[in-house]
């Protein structure tokens, strides 16, 4: 993925980042869900509302999309008073969208927002607008050459995601699903968009490696993490998690400082955490099973670790939860 800096890379962004979603006729409803369903994870997750989406059509009514299902737009794009990121999904029948009235609607809308992303064929309507002018971007597979050969001015990539700046790209509904959770790691950190993928298995890979070594730092980290998942009751040695992934121990612990900014222990402590939470909030489990369950032996180690990780006990969660 190319990445160049863009607006709202702050990891401690306090406000709500509000997202507009632009839907056309036969938008693509997986594609639509890779979008949102992220952001609503995100929002689960961290148990209070990160981000906050609303649907939009050029006119008013129901739209469907290509298989049929309906939904009925919150707002004209005419009326969006503005956005952090607007995400122009059209999918099927691009080059018919493309007409003067779409193009000037979207170059306006644009001036009101922080960021505008191009999701699918979302990019071509995009650059038909001139909104990709001077940037590099990337579409789906199918319309590349079209893309390069109609729009020189726009340094078009053959990659899975491009953010320049503040625009964004993605080649389908597959990663739209990648580049949301580069989002939400831009946002909040490493730890919730590792958690969000989870919830989804995005990045999970089979136990044993020789393949993995070729993953990008992203990657890989996914792939580590999706392991430490999977053995949390019994956590593994650092250096069998490497031999796993076919990479040395060394190799590891730079791809986890440099995409997670922690320690491969660091990572696996987190995600021991947050099962541990999970446990606390959705579970009858006393506080001395569900040390066993994340792989402690000891309760009260446990416990610390979990008060330095979330500030309070899991006995403090628990009476906050009974009272609420």
């Amino acid at each position: 993925m190319q990445t160049c800096p863009i607006i709202l890379q702050d990891s401690k962004i306090a406000r709500m980042i509000e997202v507009a979603v632009l839907l056309f006729p036969s938008f693509s409803n997986l594609c639509l869900a890779n979008a949102v369903e992220p952001l609503r994870a995100a929002n689960t997750l961290a148990r209070k509302p990160l981000y906050r989406w609303t649907y939009l059509g050029l006119g008013a009514g129901q739209l469907h999309s290509s298989s049929g299902l309906p939904v009925t737009p919150g707002m004209r794009l005419s009326r969006m008073p503005g956005a952090d990121y607007l995400l122009v999904m059209p999918s099927y029948g691009h080059r018919q969208l493309a007409t003067p009235d779409t193009l000037r609607a979207l170059r306006s809308a644009a001036r009101r927002c922080r960021a505008v992303a191009g999701l699918d064929t979302g990019s071509l309507l995009l650059a038909a607008a001139g909104l990709l002018d001077g940037y590099r971007a990337t579409s789906h597979w199918d319309v590349l050459t079209e893309f390069e050969e109609g729009y020189p001015e726009v340094q078009v990539l053959r990659d899975r995601t491009v953010i320049d700046r503040d625009r964004l790209s993605c080649g389908g509904a597959t990663t739209t699903l990648e580049l949301m959770l580069e989002l939400i790691a831009r946002h909040h950190g490493p730890k919730l968009s590792l958690d969000v993928s989870a919830l989804f298995m995005h990045g999970e890979r089979p136990e044993a490696g020789p393949h993995l070594p070729g993953l990008t730092r992203d990657r890989v980290l996914r792939a580590a993490a999706a392991l430490m998942r999977r053995h949390v009751e019994q956590p593994l040695p650092i250096p069998e998690l490497a031999r796993r992934l076919g990479i040395s121990q060394r190799g590891l612990e730079a791809r986890c400082r440099a995409a997670a900014g922690r320690s491969p222990q660091g990572v696996y402590t987190a995600i021991r955490m947050s099962e541990a939470w999970r446990l606390v909030q959705d579970s009858p489990l006393s506080v001395t099973e569900i040390a066993g369950r994340v792989g402690y032996a000891d309760a009260s180690a446990m416990t610390r670790r979990f008060r330095a990780e979330f500030g309070a006990s899991p006995q403090d969660i628990r009476r906050q939860l009974r009272s609420a």
